[in-house]
């Protein structure tokens, strides 16, 4: 029988993991209500406030410097970068990549975009292998940002939900 004291000795519902998304240009945006509908706590981060006033339906932050937010998000975060400068992309994946606790770090791109990280993250001494790029690639080539929202989140949820001991994810 259902009683007061079976509920409150249950255990407490794990916690939402947690997803950065940085950059709130159309897909940023379109990536961050696709992902609010899963069990998972999404935070869109832009230096613009113009963008970050197209998400009042979003849990949003307006920050001057990303990578700091970054580098103080806790442990288990995912990050998606999708801004709208190339050299603060590169240098957001790398802050992720040297975290080496994410289990997903996607960046928008092509797959120049990704030789050109490849080469920049060598340079810093970073391992480029983990990062995702470009995001939700699959086999679909459709650029509309709902099309790309809707890969990524698919791509993102298959790889918090894969069977992996807590060692291999968090070495």
């Amino acid at each position: 029988m259902l009683s007061l004291e079976w509920i409150e000795a249950m255990p407490p519902e794990p916690g939402k993991p947690l997803v950065m998304i940085f950059g709130a240009g159309h897909v940023g945006r379109a990536l961050a209500r696709a992902l609010k509908l899963m069990p998972l706590e999404v935070l869109l981060l832009d230096q613009r406030v113009e963008e970050l006033a197209l998400a009042r339906d979003l849990p949003t932050r307006l920050t001057a410097l990303p990578e700091a937010d970054l580098r103080h998000a806790p442990q288990g975060t995912s990050y998606i970068i999708l801004t709208h400068d190339h050299a603060l992309d590169f240098l957001l994946a790398a802050e992720a990549l040297r975290r080496k606790d994410a289990p997903y770090i996607g960046l928008i791109g092509s797959a120049t975009k990704r030789a050109q990280f490849n080469r920049f993250a060598r340079d810093q001494g970073v391992d480029p292998a983990p990062l995702v790029c470009p995001i939700g690639a699959g086999t679909c080539h459709d650029k509309r940002p709902e099309v790309i929202a809707a890969l990524t989140a698919a791509e993102l949820i298959t790889r918090l939900t894969a069977p992996v001991s807590l060692s291999q994810k968090y070495p």
